[in-house]
């Protein structure tokens, strides 16, 4: 069966009413799918923009209101200056090219991370781009750059207590909700599915407090091989999953019917 048919089957398949509102991606296996094709690690960065703008497309076919992207950790910083500089370089290239991809299908380019450490063509090519997108509602493309949530939460701690010792903020009130309006990514509301590609079952430092309840789908494919019918593979699984956020089968069935 034909990619294209396979994504519309199982696009049809799913129910409209129960798509995840947020779906976070960690998109893993670049540097292995070079190394399986005797390329240069650099060469499965440049195939992994194809996944992306299917990535993209399909969550804003399906409905999907935010897509996260884990694009460049505050650990990866730490792999060789050359890697870093030519990641820099095809990001910059990626977001000039796929502004018509996001033009065409109304999605907003955001992002979250500590972007002051972005090279500055880097950090001017990603700028432009959400200034150009910053009016389009059909979904919010969410590029984490820069980004660890260890980073995030000890800057979210930080700013909460200097809020305090200025006498902006009672320490007793400090509650979830005040925490999230502190994170770096306090306009997204917690993802309700993470994906990772790859075959590897970690987390990464990604997003882990807003992850306490979000539903995990793993697969062993390779992030420059992934594709529509993927991810609408992914949602079609999530669907059928039961969220009880504590409670039992029964009371969620008993809230469901009210």
């Amino acid at each position: 069966m034909p990619d294209s048919e396979k994504y519309e089957q199982l696009r049809a398949a799913l129910d409209p009413a129960r798509l995840p509102q947020h779906v976070a991606i960690i998109m893993d296996g670049n540097g292995r799918w070079a190394r399986q094709k005797g390329m240069e690690r650099i060469k499965g960065h440049q195939h992994a923009v194809t996944a992306v703008r299917e990535a993209a497309e399909a969550a804003a076919q399906m409905g999907i209101r935010y897509l996260t992207l884990y694009t460049f950790s505050t650990e990866n910083w730490k792999r060789p200056q050359c890697e870093v500089e030519a990641l820099m370089k095809l990001l910059v290239e990626t977001i000039n090219t796929e502004i018509e991809t996001l033009n065409k299908n109304n999605i907003r380019l955001r992002a979250i991370g500590d972007l002051d450490k972005l090279q500055q063509p880097t950090r001017q090519a990603l700028e432009l781009a959400m200034e150009a997108t910053s009016s389009f509602t059909r979904m919010d493309l969410v590029l984490a750059l820069s980004y660890s949530s260890r980073w995030e939460i000890a800057r979210m701690v930080s700013e909460i207590a200097q809020a305090a010792k200025n006498g902006q903020i009672d320490p007793a009130h400090i509650d979830e909700s005040l925490i999230r309006n502190f994170m770096n990514s306090s306009f997204l509301p917690d993802p309700e599915l993470l994906i990772r590609t790859s075959g590897e079952y970690r987390i990464s430092n990604f997003l882990l407090w807003q992850i306490a309840y979000t539903e995990l789908w793993f697969t062993p494919k390779l992030w420059p091989d992934f594709r529509k019918e993927d991810l609408a593979e992914a949602v079609l699984d999530y669907q059928k999953r039961e969220r009880r956020f504590g409670q039992t089968s029964e009371q969620v069935r008993e809230n469901q019917l009210r």
